[in-house]
């Protein structure tokens, strides 16, 4: 069935973060310490153990005394900041020096990649004249990225969790951005890569489709095979 609109996530589902050696190697060579690529994959490795990278994988294990900031995360600039330093320095990284950067660095547009398909998807559903929300459990403004990677002119609508204080699956975001579309229920879709977050737009009736979160190389088509299933 063609929708109106349709709310996309953020993280794995039309981005994808740069990995985590990338993201360390990055951060090392800015500021100039002579530090070799095996220790640079050492550390790399650890701090995505440790769930310290934003937008990386979740933590193991979590410090009782981080486990509620890891929880709220997503509320509040405060909190996102507060939960990936504190796991920064539980990891041990030898270089707190590099804390601040390493945080920094994954809210800047060269950190994350597009999927192939995401840019041709999202001027489809544009040309359709389906409206395109954004909608992502975040704690900083991503819009920045989706301009600089040419595609912010098609998004109608962002509605991120930091600005709202409350995150996916809680339905108030995704009714949030049915009212800012103009749209409600079946009228508009979901697309994600989390089957509890995302899953949380069915309730008010909207249909979910699923993507893989997987590395860009590797899912080429990911937004192209849902296509079908908006139009």
């Amino acid at each position: 069935m063609a929708v109106k609109g349709c709310m996309f996530d953020f993280n794995c589902t039309l981005f994808h973060l740069e990995d985590a050696e990338s993201w360390l190697g990055a951060v090392v060579a800015d500021s100039g310490r002579d530090i070799g690529g095996a220790e640079v994959r050492y550390w790399a490795g650890k701090l995505t153990d440790f769930g310290a990278v934003p937008g990386g994988p979740a933590p193991r294990d979590v410090d009782p005394a981080l486990l509620r900031l890891w929880h709220e995360r997503d509320l509040d600039v405060v909190r996102h900041r507060a939960a990936y330093t504190g796991l920064l320095r539980a990891a041990g990284l030898p270089w707190p020096e590099l804390i601040t950067p390493l945080y920094e660095r994954h809210m800047t547009a060269p950190a994350w990649q597009p999927y192939p398909d995401a840019l041709e998807v999202l001027d489809t559903l544009h040309r359709h004249g389906v409206a395109i929300a954004v909608v992502s459990n975040i704690g900083w403004d991503l819009r920045p990225v989706l301009r600089h990677h040419g595609m912010d002119q098609y998004v109608d609508a962002y509605v991120l969790s930091f600005e709202h204080g409350f995150d996916k699956p809680d339905p108030r975001l995704f009714q949030a951005a049915h009212e800012q579309l103009g749209l409600a229920g079946a009228d508009v879709a979901m697309v994600g890569d989390d089957k509890v977050a995302d899953a949380g737009a069915a309730a008010l009736g909207s249909p979910v489709h699923f993507v893989a979160p997987l590395p860009v190389a590797d899912r080429p088509e990911g937004l192209r095979d849902v296509l079908a299933h908006l139009l």
